[in-house]
């Protein structure tokens, strides 16, 4: 199982940092519908969607993103720029996280409607989509707060690995300790630090803006985390497919950056 884990890791690793630095940015985002189709078809399932609904389900999804990514991807050629579909989408999607997905989480709520894990669902997966689609103008700064997400994840998993006894949410994920959280939590400050002196030219990351982006990506993404496990404890799952060896299925991979990267996206807006 590790090695698959770790064979599948590295392909995919390797293969993200090469589209996002050498595909144009429409043959990118044409890739990311491929990921898309598929975490919205394991989303369908987990809701508990019947297979034809699946189906319509892992096309409505990507068509949708389409309609919104590819007719504003003229006007928006860098990550300082936001349309204001793209403004309001990133909207959507942080009142989703801050204002649903927190008390959803505290009070556990066991949500059976079909129309409301649809929208819900929607919300999920196309903002991060958006988000990692326009900011491909910028590859060396995406690939900056994928480091973030990377590296907390990580750090979690390493420190909640070995020292972890205080359970964070033991009703909702057995395996996340606040141990964990704090190892996250370093690794983002070791990475913040370190890259402010490897790249002491970037300065849009820097001051009180900088340290609320890295420290917003780094919390959503747990928060992120999370709501799938809440999600796939509903569906009384372990995993939201078999696609990835070792790994899952997309959406056990993209869970963080579902809920991190369109704050990330907005953030950087105003960042410079």
């Amino acid at each position: 199982m590790f090695i698959a884990r770790l064979a599948t890791a590295v392909v995919l690793l390797a293969g993200c940092i090469a589209a996002l630095f050498f595909l144009p940015n429409r043959w990118w985002m044409a890739l990311l519908l491929l990921a898309l189709a598929a975490a919205s078809w394991e989303w369908a399932a987990l809701a508990g969607f019947s297979r034809p609904l699946r189906w319509s389900f892992a096309g409505i999804v990507p068509a949708s993103a389409s309609l919104i990514g590819f007719f504003d991807n003229g006007s928006v050629a860098s990550p300082h720029l936001i349309s204001t579909a793209d403004w309001l989408v990133y909207g959507a999607s942080i009142a989703f996280w801050t204002l649903a997905v927190v008390p959803w989480l505290v009070r556990r709520w066991q949500v059976r409607s079909l129309l409301a894990m649809g929208v819900t669902g929607w919300l999920v997966l196309v903002p991060a989509w958006l988000a990692l689609a326009r900011l491909q103008a910028d590859p060396e700064r995406l690939l900056a707060l994928l480091g973030v997400i990377w590296l907390a994840d990580t750090g979690a998993y390493l420190v909640g690995s070995a020292w972890g006894r205080h359970k964070l949410a033991p009703g909702i994920s057995p395996g996340k300790t606040w141990e964990g959280l704090a190892g996250a939590a370093v690794a983002v400050a070791v990475y913040y630090v370190a890259l402010s002196n490897a790249t002491p030219d970037w300065s849009w990351w820097r001051g009180i803006g900088g340290a609320a982006l890295f420290a917003g990506v780094a919390l959503m993404g747990v928060l992120g985390d999370l709501f799938e496990s809440w999600i796939k404890r509903q569906a009384r799952v372990k995993d939201s497919g078999t696609l990835l060896p070792g790994h899952g299925g997309v959406l056990d991979r993209i869970d963080s950056m579902t809920s991190s990267l369109p704050l990330a996206a907005l953030l950087l807006h105003y960042a410079g």
